[in-house]
């Protein structure tokens, strides 16, 4: 029998049937992927607040890595929004210019990296995918949206032409009159005319193409692609009228040539202690945002092709592309929704087109620098400004204040954090808020009064429905699993119903909804048994679920039980009240 080298190897799943057409799919695809990707890495890069070649060494070993690990044809991993904001937010937190340099920010991004692909495959490979379930998508919505508006914020400065600040130090840094004193003509409209291109020339191509001819799908894959137009325009216009001369902030010298491939050399440097713990924990919050995007992405166009996603595996590959980005001397990357939405688009079918598109960066890189000097970083500006627009989800937000008042408070609350003090408080914020809901929500489970449908052996909540009742029992259905956390919740309303209703004399547990008992309910139950044969009531259930029984038979409840243990809630209420048809 042949080894399954499948969980080692998972390209060995889709290479073997690899065929010419796959390979003209993925060809053109990552042609639209590249064309996106090139301008979007150098402007994520310098959100990252690093040089703009460290976004395209970002793009080539981890799509590389990713096409090798990964399972979706569609998932573009590289430099993405939010964590640039994050790795910018940490580096100017943790490596301040004025007592470090450059080069120490470029080692620390390149570390953070490393740490996060480190955490992320120990994750995977620990099958602990499963806590990020955790985090509520109110809480996902309330931190990316206000980590839009931070990095919106970050680009005022090169929106019309200011000194560059931190990220952490907005908006407190701008004064209304340095900013009308340092405000540049020739940046602001170039920032100007190039947002209005970027907003223009896709609605333009979308309503002109269909015209003449051009299918809808190959339409939408050209306009999301029009940014690299509007960029080489700009970038044109730049070098032709020499604005570098009137105060136009280019990109400038870009060294070609592809990365070094080696460690973050962090050996010479006398950090403290203190500081590799600060980048452990920026590296941790920057995983799980990282690993959040890419798997509900990659999920999203896998439930569009009938296909299923290893949350693991997406996990340990996207550690791999990390660890890749980190020896490319680069930042962490991640998934991004729109070039992922570009690829799918476009008939991405395997992650060759990863793959591929590694390699058509790296002609960029070794060969297109040059042409990048005069690109004006306004442009960079608007097209990140431009993208992140759409990652503020109003629609969300207003959802979420009509279905649950608790979701929506959690995600302002991560949003104002967020906001007014930093990305990482936010975050850590809504993981604890989070995690705090769904501990109140499981230790407060709904639960409800039954009675007796009247011509039917179907039971109901006494506050929906009318229904029968009989003063002598007292039928309580508990909709949760029971657990340590919500054993006291249910002896406390087994008090208070036993207070309401004086003249029971039994009461009888439906267990329907109890899929789970830990040893801590168990005891609890033993003990209600107890408490309530001592206030002359007999505790009686119904509907115990296979599973739950085999427990009990490993207690011993069963034996001390003052009630009996009935198969079904009608056959308890014809003994207990003795009107079996009731009608």
């Amino acid at each position: 029998m042949k080894p399954n080298i499948r969980p080692f190897m998972p390209c060995s799943g889709w290479l073997p049937e690899y065929s010419r057409q796959l390979l003209l799919k993925d060809t053109i695809a990552s042609a639209s992927i590249s064309a996106l990707m090139i301008p979007q890495a150098m402007a994520y890069a310098m959100l990252a607040g690093l040089p703009p070649q460290l976004g395209l060494y970002a793009c080539i070993l981890p799509l590389l890595a990713y096409s090798f690990w990964g399972s979706s044809g569609a998932l573009s991993i590289g430099p993405f929004a939010i964590t640039s904001i994050m790795t910018a937010a940490a580096l100017s937190q943790l490596f301040p210019l004025d007592s470090y340099s450059l080069d120490d920010r470029i080692v620390a991004a390149a570390l953070l990296a490393l740490l996060s692909g480190l955490l992320l495959i120990t994750a995977g490979v620990l099958r602990l995918g499963f806590l990020t379930n955790f985090i509520s998508l109110p809480v996902v919505s309330g931190f990316i949206s206000a980590s839009a508006l931070i990095i919106a914020a970050s680009q005022f400065s090169n929106i019309i032409g200011m000194p560059t600040v931190d990220s952490e130090d907005w908006p407190h840094s701008y004064e209304l009159s340095q900013v009308l004193v340092t405000i540049n003509p020739i940046t602001l409209a170039v920032s100007g005319i190039s947002l209005a291109g970027l907003i223009l020339l896709p609605r333009l191509l979308k309503a002109g193409l269909p015209k003449i001819g051009v299918t809808s799908t190959t339409t939408a894959t050209v306009a999301k692609c029009s940014p690299l137009v509007v960029l080489a325009i700009a970038t044109g216009s730049s070098a032709y009228w020499d604005w570098h001369q009137l105060g136009l902030a280019v990109v400038g010298d870009i060294p070609s040539g592809l990365p070094d491939i080696r460690l973050p050399d962090w050996h010479h440097s006398d950090w403290s202690e203190s500081l590799w713990s600060e980048l452990l924990k920026s590296a941790a919050l920057i995983s799980i945002i990282g690993y959040i995007s890419a798997l509900s992405t990659a999920q999203l166009f896998a439930a569009k092709q009938r296909q299923r996603i290893n949350p693991n595996r997406e996990a340990v590959s996207l550690g791999a592309a990390n660890l890749a980005s980190s020896v490319s001397g680069a930042f962490p990357v991640a998934a991004s929704l729109s070039r992922s939405a570009v690829a799918f688009n476009a008939g991405a079918a395997t992650p060759a087109a990863s793959a591929i598109t590694a390699i058509a960066i790296a002609l960029a890189t070794c060969f297109l620098p040059p042409y990048f000097y005069h690109l004006p970083i306004a442009s960079l500006a608007a097209l990140i400004l431009l993208t992140v627009t759409s990652l503020v989800d109003i629609d969300a937000m207003r959802r979420c204040w009509h279905y649950s008042r608790k979701d929506f408070a959690a995600l302002a609350a991560t949003f104002a954090i967020t906001l007014a003090g930093s990305i990482e408080q936010g975050l850590i914020t809504g993981i604890l808020l989070s995690i705090g809901l769904h501990l109140y929500r499981s230790s407060h489970p709904h639960s409800a009064v039954m009675g007796l449908i009247p011509g039917t052996h179907h039971f109901r909540n006494i506050e929906r429905h009318e229904v029968i009742t009989d003063s002598g029992l007292i039928i309580y259905r508990i909709d949760a699993s029971l657990y340590f956390a919500n054993t006291a919740f249910l002896q406390d309303q087994a008090n208070r119903l036993v207070a309401r209703y004086p003249e029971a004399k039994h009461l009888l547990l439906v267990c329907s909804a109890i899929n789970d008992i830990d040893a801590s309910a168990m005891e609890g139950l033993i003990t209600l048994n107890d408490q309530l044969y001592n206030a002359g009531i007999r505790l009686h259930l119904s509907e115990v679920k296979g599973p739950i029984m085999d427990r009990f038979q490993h207690s011993s409840l069963p034996h001390n039980l003052h009630g009996e243990i009935f198969l079904d809630t009608y056959d308890a209420w014809s003994k207990l009240t003795g009107r079996g048809n009731t009608h």
